[in-house]
């Protein structure tokens, strides 16, 4: 087993043991890529001020999200197919966060379901929502969240339609996997994944197969999100699904100033300054370059997130510096899902922790709630 330091580490081993058309489904952008690029690289022009002859003992990461005690200001995002990166994938990560003390997002199209992870884990974890034409669906999967007694209730606004993502296309990406030739040799190849996945009953969209006719693998999936991923989506069904949800509502997806007025407006009880990950439109801004001037438009009404590009405590200290109450780790723990499991998710937070911790000391700070911009060197962040 190769020395584990850093997320990149992760990654290399992850794209290993991963089949190639899981890795890319996770490790990939739209069109061009040019925004899943931006979301990480744009962290790398923004620099710290370090301090030194600071007590920099008896240090704290700890806060709160949407009202909830946190170890960092980290959550898991919602991955779909989390499942298909490693048997049982989203009942690992969810155990993972909770034994870390962060959420874990529950995505609409996991693999296990939402009662699988309830089933298998003691404190409540969050569930992101898609919003479908058949309302009734989405009813049932509020009932369902409410049922399994999920703390928040994440509605992603930026995938009323698909964006072209051609990794995917090149791959015939397929779940389960499509016995092409291509894709048995490709499996030939990971031996640990394939023992994994003949282990688990869970191959198929747990979410949505037996509980909506004629959806089991990813080809019936396209042709139902095609009729059902709803294009008509407005802030009036933003509404509903407050009233519905009665719970803390977070909207994912928010890039534009406007857009975060209307959230405010919306009631919700946090946004998520977001890009999909780069995986909807190719072109836009990165996360981090979006989030100041959302934060100052609207952060002493509603509690800001963000997420796209994490790959580091330091970039979780950065976004904390320009206004973020909290982020979320989407491929930094995939990766370690993909690499080593359960064990692979904790390293990724263990990394992320260290670094944020450690950095932070730098910065002359003992405690992240009191984290502002006034760490980082003036002229080198977006405002």
């Amino acid at each position: 087993m190769p020395v584990i330091t850093n997320i990149e580490d992760l990654r290399v081993l992850a794209e290993k043991r991963v089949p190639r058309m899981f890795y890319d489904y996770a490790d990939c952008g739209s069109w061009t890529e040019s925004t899943y690029r931006a979301n990480e690289s744009d962290f790398q022009s923004i620099k710290l001020r370090q301090r030194v002859a600071i007590n920099m003992e008896h240090r704290s990461t700890r806060t709160q999200l949407v009202g909830q005690d946190v170890a960092m200001p980290v959550a898991l995002a919602p991955v779909g197919s989390t499942g298909m990166q490693h048997a049982d994938g989203e009942i690992l990560a969810a155990r993972a966060a909770e034994k870390f003390g962060v959420p874990f997002t529950l995505s609409t199209m996991s693999i296990c379901s939402i009662e699988d992870v309830a089933a298998n884990t003691t404190r409540p974890f969050w569930f992101q929502l898609y919003v479908m034409r058949d309302r009734g669906f989405i009813e049932r999967l509020i009932a369902r969240a409410q049922a399994a007694n999920c703390s928040a209730l994440v509605l992603t606004l930026d995938l009323q339609i698909l964006a072209q993502r051609n990794k995917d296309l090149k791959n015939g990406l397929s779940v389960p996997v499509k016995p092409t030739l291509s894709s048995l040799l490709n499996l030939m190849t990971k031996p640990r994944w394939c023992l994994g996945m003949a282990g688990t009953r869970r191959r198929q969209f747990g979410n949505i197969v037996g509980h909506v006719s004629g959806v089991d693998d990813v080809s019936s999936l396209s042709e139902w999100t095609t009729r059902q991923f709803d294009p008509t989506l407005n802030w009036a069904d933003v509404e509903w699904i407050k009233k519905r949800w009665g719970g803390k509502l977070i909207l994912k997806g928010i890039q534009d100033v406007e857009d975060a007025r209307l959230a405010v407006n919306s009631g919700a009880d946090a946004l998520i300054v977001s890009n999909h990950g780069g995986r909807q439109l190719d072109g836009a801004e990165s996360s981090i370059r979006a989030l100041p001037a959302i934060v100052d438009a609207v952060g002493k009404q509603i509690e800001v997130h963000m997420d796209g590009g994490i790959r580091s405590g330091q970039d979780v200290l950065k976004a904390r510096a320009l206004g973020a109450q909290g982020v979320y780790i989407g491929r930094s723990y995939i990766y370690g899902l993909g690499a080593m499991g359960e064990a692979g998710v904790t390293k990724s937070l263990e990394i992320i922790h260290k670094e944020l911790d450690i950095t932070m000391a730098f910065c002359g700070r003992t405690d992240i709630n009191t984290v502002d911009k006034s760490i980082l060197l003036t002229g080198s962040y977006p405002t």
